[in-house]
């Protein structure tokens, strides 16, 4: 809601920015993507490696629960 109202007072008050905005934003969105999945992928490594590390204290805690 916030995006539009502040689009709406930039068209009012200068459009030839909101035009360019309006052409040039799915470009930049466009253009994200491929960091945005690299951001996945990375998010997901560092998660397996943590919980890789991890195992050995989780096997040890569940052998020293029985």
């Amino acid at each position: 809601m916030f995006w539009l109202l502040t689009f709406t007072l930039l068209v009012i008050f200068c459009w030839p920015i909101a035009v360019l905005l309006a052409i040039f934003v799915p470009f930049l969105w466009l253009l994200s993507i491929p960091f945005r999945i690299v951001g996945f992928v990375l998010e997901g490594l560092l998660a397996f490696i943590r919980q890789l590390f991890l195992l050995p204290a989780r096997i040890l805690e569940n052998i020293g629960r029985t």
